[in-house]
């Protein structure tokens, strides 16, 4: 039955690579026929029909098939691809099919891991119908346990059939290893010699992972657990979130030069965060403070860098030219940074509602900006807080704490000042992103 279908996804294959060709074909020929003058236009349409009639009978399906198992030896299907070290490296690519049951994570715990394409790019779909999988089977598993009924319905004679198998079969033949200046070798010593390693990144493992992320972040249960978590519901399946992810890019705007998974990955592999854990005492909402830009987390977080702007101003004195002004508002925006950074934190679901303790003695405005979770036991906190008022009082705040050290610190600085630090239009931007997230994602 899975040999059925893959002979009908064959045959559709290659139906929707030449329409597509016909689509591109007739837009061109239409376009070419209304520019041509009446005296060109007959000798136009007979060559644009005989284009039109070559590319059908280029893909009927055993002229296909047999065309694309001769540009079948331009690719290999690889699970280790060596242009991922470097984009010029010429050294070899490796299909491994190693099965362990260690207990690390590599390319051999895959029970099925996903062969990647690698080679000329032009022949990547050759690559792409070898790789389909229907009903849990491929053509490049049929090949690997010389299956040969798929493509059998298909061909006119063995020698056609024999031809395309040795064809695309040639994908999976992996050359006399080579390596190259660009491979990035480790001289391992052993004794009083060296074994050379050739490290080559698995493209198979980033494919797995890449898929298991995709699921767990955009699958339709995972978007009915995330919905359930904002409207604070049960769901019988557990939210699964991957903190502190990074993206690492392969290929720049030609993803597809790197290999066939690559660019169905746009060029992005995940990197899951490695750091280990940090010890951290349990901490409580700052009720007792009296603003938040008093001694606390903000503070200590920006005093290194309060230290090198106020350097950077005193040891400048008088001169205010372009690259010093621009030094000074990097500083200040990494300050901002940090204060909103802060803020998120202190908004945290768990602390909701930590001003309306009786013992918090923050300003109002500082209350309504660092607990919004708030607003759902509170109408007239809600009503307070929409009329956004605060936000002002808020960047007023922020330029008065900025003023205060730079005075401290003998700097002669005054309203002008103040008026620049509390206009800041990164300042408004990032409190722009901070309610627009917390509209969409918290209290929607």
């Amino acid at each position: 039955m899975a040999q059925k279908g893959l002979t009908e996804f064959i045959i559709s294959y290659i139906a929707g690579r030449r329409q597509a060709k016909l689509d591109t074909h007739d837009k061109d020929a239409i376009k070419r026929l209304n520019t041509a003058s009446e005296s060109e236009r007959n000798t136009l349409e007979v060559a644009l029909l005989a284009a039109r009639r070559e590319l059908e009978q280029r893909y009927e399906n055993r002229a296909w098939l047999t065309e694309a198992a001769n540009r079948a030896g331009q690719i290999s299907l690889v699970t280790h691809a060596a242009k991922y070290t470097h984009g010029d490296s010429k050294s070899s690519s490796i299909y491994s099919i190693t099965t362990s049951g260690e207990g690390y994570l590599s390319t051999a715990t895959l029970a099925k891991p996903a062969a990647d394409a690698v080679g000329n790019a032009a022949a990547l779909d050759v690559a792409k119908l070898l790789q389909t999988e229907v009903d849990g089977d491929s053509l490049l598993a049929c090949l690997q346990r010389r299956d040969l009924t798929p493509l059998a319905e298909l061909a006119e004679s063995e020698s056609q059939l024999q031809h395309w198998i040795d064809g695309f079969s040639s994908a999976l033949v992996t050359q006399q290893p080579t390596s190259h200046k660009l491979a990035k070798q480790l001289y391992f010593p052993v004794g009083k010699d060296y074994h050379l390693i050739s490290p080559l990144f698995s493209s198979s493992l980033a494919q797995a992972l890449h898929q298991r992320m995709i699921a767990l972040r955009f699958s339709e249960e995972s978007k009915a657990i995330w919905k359930a978590r904002r409207e604070r519901r049960w769901h019988p399946q557990p939210l699964v979130v991957f903190p502190h992810t990074a993206v690492m890019n392969f290929g720049g705007t030609k993803p597809q030069n790197i290999s066939a998974l690559n660019s169905s990955r746009g060029g992005r592999v995940w990197l899951l965060s490695c750091a280990a854990p940090q010890w951290e005492s349990q901490d409580k909402p700052p009720v007792g403070s009296k603003t938040f830009f008093g001694e606390g987390p903000f503070e200590r977080s920006t005093r290194a860098l309060r230290r090198r702007l106020i350097d950077l101003l005193i040891n400048t004195g008088e001169s205010k030219n372009h690259q010093i002004r621009r030094e000074r508002d990097r500083y200040i925006d990494e300050m901002i940074d940090i204060l909103f950074s802060v803020a998120a934190d202190m908004q945290r679901e768990s602390w909701r509602g930590w001003t309306s303790d009786e013992r918090c003695q923050l300003k109002r405005h500082q209350q309504l900006w660092l607990d919004p979770g708030r607003c759902l036991n509170d109408e007239s906190f809600r009503r307070e807080r929409e009329a956004d008022d605060w936000q002002e009082a808020v960047a007023e705040d922020f330029s008065r704490w900025l003023n205060g050290h730079l005075r401290r610190a003998d700097l002669s600085v005054g309203k002008t000042e103040q008026r620049e630090w509390q206009t800041r239009p990164l300042f408004r931007h990032r409190l722009r992103e901070m309610e627009q997230a917390i509209r969409s994602y918290r209290y929607a």
